[in-house]
């Protein structure tokens, strides 16, 4: 009996409950996005099947302690490695498989798996154990040691973002770029070094842009880019004139959304099609049907979920869980906010879901172990700081 109250003490309700409104989401979302009948699959019960896999494997993650998993976090690391390689290595068409012209899953029995998704998670586990072991270490900061730390977390990056790059998945080298971003600033590396860095990264990419709208020929010369590249750029800031081929997506993806005005079509109300609706652009089928209202009421629900595991990162003691949480949260907000702005024109569109709502068992199975995570530090975060009430019981 007092174990049963120790647990109800100890698990995140909260988290929970947010969970459980995603799925509801979810199965109504894919629900909608296939009504057209393209697919000729009924995606909700498989949906349902990677849900419940999710939740064993945050069952599984929570059942260890954090300090467990500072200990594991190179072997983690290391063996999310070895799957990108062997995915690197492995013939086309034998267990590795190419969609939509990249070479980023492995064929299973259970579906097509992308190591990437775990990849993320096993990443911030690394990250956050390089810079609290680098604090540790360096306990008095300056300029030279933070250099250090930036120097270390620069390799960690590189080695395996240099084989996402390769398959090639843009999309999940930003969503890399943006939790090393975030581990930079929460890392207490100094401004004087992290403003430069940023500023010059604003400076290229700025660059970049302005050369591939008025200097196209120096690009392909000098850096040998090729004109798909630039048609991507072309069609997110001009769609119309790529209706045919580059801008139809985002154009169907507007028409649809628009289309939903204040309240939306209803359930099951779609009229506009949306090639991969029940994925990527599943946010168009709750535009177009939930209308600006319902398409906020999603957006609110992610900001509570944000805002939740902020406030558990702010009670977390231990660095190396602090940064553990700053990271997922970090791959969860960017992973919102690009899938909802390429959507609407405010971002160009990559190949990224929506968590929790979007169809994929690679994105839930990756999303479910970093939530594991914070529920693992959650849990037994709360037995310390109940320890002492529990022995008087």
């Amino acid at each position: 009996m007092n174990n049963n109250r120790n647990f109800t003490k100890r698990f995140d309700w909260t988290l929970f409950f947010i969970l459980m409104m995603f799925l509801a989401v979810s199965l109504l979302a894919i629900g909608s996005a296939q009504t057209s009948g393209q697919y000729g699959i009924n995606f909700v019960p498989l949906q349902i099947r990677w849900y419940v896999i999710g939740a064993i494997i945050v069952a599984f993650v929570m059942y260890f302690e954090p300090d467990q998993y500072k200990k594991m976090a190179w072997v983690l690391y290391g063996f999310g490695l070895f799957l990108l390689i062997a995915l690197f290595v492995i013939p086309e068409g034998t267990f590795a498989v190419r969609v939509n012209g990249a070479k980023s899953w492995f064929s299973t029995p259970v579906g097509n798996i992308q190591p990437s998704e775990f990849m993320k998670t096993f990443y911030i586990l690394a990250s956050a154990y390089l810079i609290s072991k680098h604090h540790e270490q360096y306990q008095v900061k300056t300029i030279k040691s933070d250099f250090i730390l930036l120097g270390k977390i620069a390799i960690t990056l590189l080695v395996p973002l240099g084989f996402i790059m390769t398959q090639p998945d843009l999309g999940s080298s930003l969503v890399f770029l943006a939790i090393t971003a975030a581990l930079v600033i929460v890392g207490g590396i100094s401004w004087k070094i992290i403003l430069p860095i940023f500023g010059g990264a604003v400076t290229v990419g700025g660059s970049l842009l302005w050369m591939a709208l008025y200097m196209q020929d120096f690009l392909e010369e000098a850096f040998g880019f090729k004109a798909y590249q630039f048609a991507r750029i072309y069609s997110w800031l001009d769609p119309y004139s790529y209706s045919a081929n580059e801008g139809y997506h985002l154009i169907t993806s507007l028409n649809a959304i628009g289309s939903g005005e204040i309240f939306g079509k209803g359930l099951f109300g779609r009229e506009v099609y949306v090639a991969e609706g029940h994925t990527d652009f599943i946010f168009t089928v709750i535009g177009e049907e939930w209308g600006f209202v319902g398409a906020s009421i999603v957006i609110c629900l992610y900001f509570l979920l944000i805002y939740h595991l902020t406030r558990t990162t702010l009670l977390l003691k231990d660095p190396f869980s602090t940064y553990v949480c700053a990271g997922i949260i970090a791959m969860i907000t960017f992973h919102v906010f690009e899938n909802i702005g390429m959507t609407i024109q405010l971002l160009p569109i990559t190949g990224i879901p929506l968590p929790f709502i979007s169809y994929g068992g690679s994105s839930l199975m990756g999303n479910a172990l970093a939530i594991g995570l914070v529920f693992s530090m959650r849990f037994h975060y709360r037995t310390y700081m109940f320890s002492a009430h529990d022995d008087e019981d």
